[in-house]
């Protein structure tokens, strides 16, 4: 848990001194190490005194995991499994917890630290801590084999089209039809599973917009950080610990539509606010865009018809306003060995009352393969 400090040697020291109250110094640590009886040297005083400031400012010893380059989620399982992932799948790491209450503990600070209650009665909680890194934790005995965390860390810096293309997510025909996508105005969505990479590769689309244009931002938690210089976001917040407060992604957007953006961007469409955006793509707001979860591009007119329908949408006008609103969909996928790649670019056809995604180009590696609805897409492009 700490380097070579034994976790006894940490929980007696750390119960000594919140036994005696006062700051955190070697000194102290030296003298609380002395009256328990444990060896003291200038090595041992140090390696203590970093670990209990990272249990009281950090994110304890996740503080190290979270520092590694590359690194996009951090994932605790109890005490005894704590995983890491680079972007090439999921790392069991060294790091160990004493107990499940010393990560009980670790999840209420970080909790707290961000103004949510996390206990008994509220055994869960998602959130983004202030350094953005997004946060969720569910308290055992919810979750087995203890409590469960997850840590999504935020890109150091955000890629362009060309930087996702070096990184082997795109195609290099790829990287050319997506900037024609947004350079044409077409409204879109980015589509694909958790950890795919929609949020980077809606940073790189974002980064081609024109620099006269306004962006919009609307999202549950700040992710998004485009290359670009008029940039607008707005991000939702949850009920304070009385309840009170909340202020929803629906309701960012309907503001969102009063700042004049040229383009409108919800983060992560999941909710009531498909309702809104499909309206407002359908009154003007040409070049709209968000993510959704789905599994494939074909998936996505169910996806979209199931969050609108539970919003009071009925099922054609569902369809209807996406028929309308929806020019492209641009899938991602993360296979087995955890590789995010562009897969397809689909474009929207109307079947009936319905709507369907027809396939326009897919993205084999290293060949492109164009689909039924490749003419439909250079008509969208001019």
């Amino acid at each position: 848990m700490s380097g070579e400090v034994a976790p006894e040697t940490l929980d007696a020291v750390r119960v000594r001194l919140a036994r005696d109250g006062g700051a955190l110094t070697p000194d102290r640590i030296a003298r609380a190490l002395r009256a328990e009886g444990r060896p003291v040297g200038d090595a041992t005083v140090l390696a203590v005194h970093d670990a209990l400031r990272r249990d009281v400012d950090g994110a304890g010893p996740l503080e190290p995991l979270l520092a590694l380059p590359g690194v996009t989620d951090v994932l605790v399982n109890g005490a005894g499994q704590v995983w890491l992932d680079r972007g090439g799948g999921l790392e069991l790491t060294a790091v160990r917890f004493a107990d499940d209450e010393a990560v009980r503990r670790l999840a209420q600070r970080l909790a707290a630290s961000a103004g949510r209650r996390l206990d008994d009665a509220t055994p869960y909680a998602d959130l983004r801590l202030p350094g953005g890194i997004r946060f969720h934790a569910v308290l055992a005995p919810v979750s087995r084999p203890g409590t469960v965390l997850s840590l999504r860390v935020p890109g150091s810096r955000s890629f362009d089209l060309a930087g996702l293309g070096r990184a082997g997510l795109l195609e290099a025909d790829a990287q050319r039809v997506l900037a024609r996508i947004v350079h044409a105005r077409c409204s879109f969505l980015v589509t694909g599973g958790t950890g795919s990479g929609k949020t980077t590769l809606l940073n790189a689309l974002l980064g081609e917009v024109d620099q006269a244009e306004r962006i919009v931002l609307v999202e549950d938690a700040g992710e998004l950080r485009p290359s670009h210089p008029h940039v607008i976001g707005l991000e939702a917040r949850p009920p304070n610990l009385e309840g009170t407060g909340e202020i929803t992604v629906r309701t960012l957007v309907r503001q969102a539509l009063r700042m004049r953006p040229d383009r409108l961007v919800v983060g992560e469409v999941r909710g009531a606010e498909v309702v809104d955006l499909l309206a407002a793509m359908n009154t003007g707001h040409e070049g709209g865009c968000g993510t959704v979860h789905a599994n494939s591009a074909a998936d996505v007119p169910a996806r979209i018809e199931s969050l609108a329908t539970a919003a009071g949408l009925g099922r054609l006008a569902a369809h209807s306003q996406l028929a309308s609103a929806v020019d492209v969909v641009v899938h991602l996928d993360r296979d087995r060995r955890g590789v995010r790649r562009l897969r397809e670019i689909g474009v929207l056809a109307r079947e009936g009352d319905l709507v369907a995604v027809t396939p326009a180009l897919a993205f084999p590696v290293g060949r492109v393969v164009e689909g039924p609805g490749v003419a439909r897409l250079e008509e969208l492009l001019g």
